[in-house]
């Protein structure tokens, strides 16, 4: 009787890598996606910036980013800012930012104030008839001025269409990095 025997040199190490390769492409997809939401901020601020005349600059400074894992168990990256001005600016407002030119999200439908608003000028730190050609009314001794909306000026969302064709290429780079890693 012959017995023979064989021996794989290397398969625990082989073992061990193939064990985690699971968690190697979560660490690649989440940093992945966390490079593409910066990507995205940083195209974001640099437009925002880029057509503001007249700013503070608390918008620009109040783009966020973060990349979570959802109910789903699936990674998710967000770029958002928690101000009410970069709804405002990226959709418009009015009868104004309705009819104004914008590409908008598949699903997304604002809604638009129709009427005129008034903006005491007391709360106003600049002179918008001035810079914006904003009409300045004076209503019983109280300077107001008048508007029907401002157009959008969209800069986050442009930034996602323009980079997410990136993507890919970013995941690709991502997990083949982890997997040069592995040892």
């Amino acid at each position: 009787m012959i017995i023979v025997g064989v021996e794989i040199k290397g398969l625990e190490s082989l073992r061990r890598k193939v064990k985690a390769i699971p968690q190697i492409l979560d660490d690649a997809m989440w940093d992945a996606t966390f490079e593409i939401t910066e990507l995205i901020k940083q195209a974001a601020e640099l437009r925002l910036s880029s057509s503001m005349k007249y700013s503070s600059g608390e918008l620009l400074g109040s783009l966020k980013n973060e990349v979570v894992i959802n109910a789903q168990n699936q990674i998710v990256g967000r770029v958002w800012s928690d101000k009410q001005e970069a709804l405002f600016r990226e959709v418009g407002t009015g009868p104004v930012g309705e009819a104004s030119q914008k590409d908008l999200p598949e699903g997304f439908t604002p809604v638009y104030s129709q009427t005129a608003w008034f903006i005491p000028a007391k709360d106003v730190a600049v002179d918008l008839e001035a810079i914006y050609g904003i009409p300045r009314v004076t209503v019983q001794g109280t300077d107001f001025y008048i508007t029907k909306g401002q157009p959008a000026r969209p800069f986050l969302y442009p930034s996602l269409v323009d980079l997410i064709g990136e993507a890919p290429e970013i995941y690709k780079e991502h997990v083949q990095r982890k997997l040069r890693e592995l040892k």
